[in-house]
Parts: C-alpha cells; sequence; structure tokens
C-alpha cells in the first residue's frame, strides 16, 4: 500500500504482537518485523511507535476503554491499531489527519469504523496521557514503594552517555562532544545522537555505556597489571573499562557473535584483553585472579527507559530462572579469587530477587561502596550495596537500573 508512514504502522504493529503475544524482546523481533521497511527513517519510526505504546500501555488503554461501549479482548487488532494511532498522535505530535490516513488501513477488510469512531471521539475529548506512565499491576506489586518513583523516570527515553577511554580527558571530551559529564570518564549527550558520526568514534577514544552501568567496573578500582575475570562479559563495555584502567583481562563470554563484537570494539579503542568464548557454568580458570567481575544474565528490568518491553514480558517465572542461575555464578564466581581479591557482583534488574536477596547469601566479607566512588548525588544503601534506578539524578537524565555489591576474599 503506496501510503507514507503505513509501512513504519505496520512494522510497529507486527512488533507489538511479537512483544505482548509471544514474549520476544524488541531487539529481537525487530528483525523479522521491520524486514520489510527499505528505509531507516521508516524502520526509526516504527521502532519509535511501539517503544511508546509499550511505555504507556497501561494509560492509553484506559483512554482507549473509556471510549468503547464493549471492552475490546486484549488482543484485538482494533485494541493495537488503536494503541499506535493514540501513541502517535499523544506522544509523536502527529497531527490526528495523519494518524487516521497512515493507521486506518492497518484495519482494511476489519472494524476500520468502529476505530475512527473510538479515536475521533478521544481527540474531541483533548485527550491527554498523565505526566508519569501507569505500570502494570503486576510490576507495581514486585516494586512496591519504589514504583511511584521508578515510572516518574520512565517518562521519556534516556540520553546517551559515553565512557571515556582516559578519564584524564573528560573536560576536553564534553567541550568537543558538545555533553556535560557527570563523573570523570563520563560525558552525557542528547538523546537522538548519531553516534557513527561523532569525533572520537572511529578512534576509540569512547563507547556507548549506560552511566550506570559503568559503575561495577569502577568500583574495582585501578588494575596496576593484575588479573581479572569479567564474567558474562557481552556486550563488552566492561571489558572495554577494565582493560583501560590498566588490568590484564579475560573476558569469558558464551555467544561466539557478542564475542567478536567485544573483539572489535577492543581493536577500535585499542585496547588488549583475552576474549574467551566459553560457558561460565562449565568453563574453568587455569589459576585465580586478582579481582572478579560478574555482571549476571538477568532480567534487565533495569533497562525499562530504553527497553520498555520488559514491563510486559518479564514476571515470576523469568525472575526465578534468572535468580538461580545467578546464585550458581556467584558460587563458582567466588571459588575463583586469590586471597585478597574483590569480586563485584551486579544485574541491571530493579528485582529485589536478583539483587539483594543474591547480595544476602554471599559467604565473602564485604567491602561497602563508598559514596565517593559515586557521581554526586547518588548514595549505596546501608549494607554498603548500590541501588540505582530510574529516577535517580532525573533531573539531568536518570540511570538505568542497577543492582551492585563488592566483597572480599579473606
Amino acid at each position: 500500500m503506496d501510503i507514507p508512514g503505513y509501512p513504519a504502522r505496520k512494522g510497529a504493529l507486527k512488533l507489538l504482537d511479537a512483544v505482548l503475544h509471544r514474549g520476544e524482546t524488541l531487539d529481537v523481533a525487530a528483525h523479522a518485523a521491520l524486514q520489510g521497511l527499505r528505509s531507516g527513517p521508516d524502520k526509526a519510526l516504527a521502532r519509535a511507535l511501539a517503544s511508546e505504546v509499550l511505555r504507556w500501555l497501561t494509560d492509553l488503554d484506559a483512554l482507549i476503554d473509556s471510549a468503547t461501549r464493549q471492552v475490546l479482548p486484549p488482543d484485538a487488532k482494533a485494541r493495537g491499531v488503536l494503541r499506535l494511532m493514540m501513541a502517535g498522535w499523544l506522544r509523536l505530535d502527529t497531527p490526528p489527519h495523519a494518524v487516521i490516513a497512515t493507521a486506518l488501513p492497518l484495519l482494511s477488510g476489519g472494524p476500520r469504523r468502529l476505530a475512527h469512531g473510538v479515536f475521533s471521539t478521544l481527540v474531541k475529548r483533548e485527550t491527554a496521557l498523565p505526566e508519569v506512565p501507569s505500570l502494570p499491576a503486576a510490576v507495581t506489586a514486585r516494586w512496591g514503594e519504589r514504583a511511584g518513583a521508578i515510572a516518574a523516570g520512565l517518562a521519556v527515553p534516556p540520553p546517551l552517555d559515553l565512557t571515556l577511554r582516559d578519564p584524564a580527558t573528560t573536560a576536553d571530551w564534553a567541550e568537543r562532544l558538545g555533553g556535560a559529564s557527570l563523573m570523570p570518564g563520563h560525558v552525557r549527550l542528547a538523546r537522538g545522537t548519531a553516534i557513527e558520526n561523532l569525533e572520537g568514534y572511529t578512534d576509540g577514544a569512547w563507547w556507548v555505556q549506560d552511566l550506570a552501568a559503568s559503575l561495577p567496573a569502577r568500583l574495582l578500582g585501578p588494575g596496576e597489571g593484575r588479573r581479572v575475570l569479567d564474567l558474562c562479559a557481552a556486550p563488552g563495555g566492561k571489558t572495554l573499562q577494565l582493560a583501560a584502567a590498566g588490568w590484564q583481562v579475560t573476558a569469558v563470554e558464551l555467544s561466539a557473535k557478542r564475542a567478536r563484537r567485544i573483539g572489535e570494539n577492543l581493536t577500535r579503542a585499542k585496547l588488549n584483553a583475552d576474549v574467551v568464548v566459553a560457558d561460565a557454568l562449565r568453563w574453568e580458570p587455569a589459576e585465580r585472579f586478582d579481582a572478579i567481575l560478574l555482571d549476571a544474565p538477568c532480567t534487565a528490568t533495569g533497562t525499562c527507559r530504553r527497553h520498555p518491553d520488559v514491563l510486559h514480558r518479564i514476571g515470576p517465572r523469568q525472575i526465578a530462572e534468572m535468580a538461580e542461575l545467578q546464585a550458581t555464578l556467584l558460587d563458582r564466581a567466588s571459588a575463583w579469587l586469590k586471597p585478597g581479591g574483590k569480586l563485584v557482583y551486579a544485574v541491571c534488574s530493579l528485582e529485589s530477587d536478583e539483587g539483594e536477596a543474591q547480595a544476602a547469601r554471599v559467604g565473602l566479607a564485604a567491602d561497602p561502596v563508598q559514596a565517593d566512588e559515586l557521581p554526586a548525588g547518588v548514595l549505596p544503601t546501608p549494607q554498603g550495596w548500590l541501588r540505582t534506578d530510574p529516577a535517580m539524578l532525573a533531573e539531568v537524565g536518570g540511570l538505568d537500573g542497577f543492582f551492585i555489591a563488592r566483597w572480599n576474599q579473606s
């Protein structure tokens, strides 16, 4: 159908179906759902529409239900199209007439009149979304008293964070790139920046990494030639950090494809590490390490600012599976430390079962995180752990949700 904007909406509808009905991630679903889109702008629009629907899904559905005599089933195509129409209008500022022209053809042979009527009713009411997205009820129950603050951090997608190869050049790179720094070795830019076109990209002077994601490696300090194990290393930002900080890095990664990507980024950044393709549940090191960074596989609910699909895909089953895997990896990693060695455990999850509950069972000596190791305005917990969430530093762009703890081997 030769209607500008229609292919992007068709792709967005496929993305939503894959996430909400098949439990796929947005990233995995994009390969098949957007395959027919030829232009980069169309792919970007499809991804943006689907992301905004997922970010505001609870509120969009409430608006739709307020304008229908009978509640549409959750999997009804008309509901899916109306979600896209509302997100395009209320979040991407698409004029109502353009929304109707590009989205109603998705219901060819279906209830177009219903969708048109519901959308027109909501436009006439001058409907608006709340300032803060409403989380799904199950998510609110899990996150408890933190839920309201976290939701406030989800209203807009996050900015772009860069980690610098040389922290001593922070002021210089912040000025050259037109960004701001929240701590040495970090520069924050406005979202939507095309990274490949930025100065310093081809030279490997920096790499993309959320500020919260950079904190676990920072907590191991300078390497001074000592040996560190980066366990479950992909996507590789922490490997690069450790190598840049003077550690001799062994990076273990299960996926050969992702391991190759780590190697490519090391080459671009002119850094060295030994990248091993292996299953951390079976791999055994030849000797013990001075430090270990375990950025464990997790549900990744802490990335909900940039991956709002996790709000709707993750439930008790996935959390329990990840918690079991994390406990096993923690036990294995603890046995690979030299006496006096440090272990840092991190997950980009907002679930207590993957964070606080895991840390509480570790038998090593606690090495509490100190406030002067963190960005201004971020404080450790009373236990000496670190818990970040999207509400923190919201006035300057926020943080991903992480749990981080540190111990010493006696």
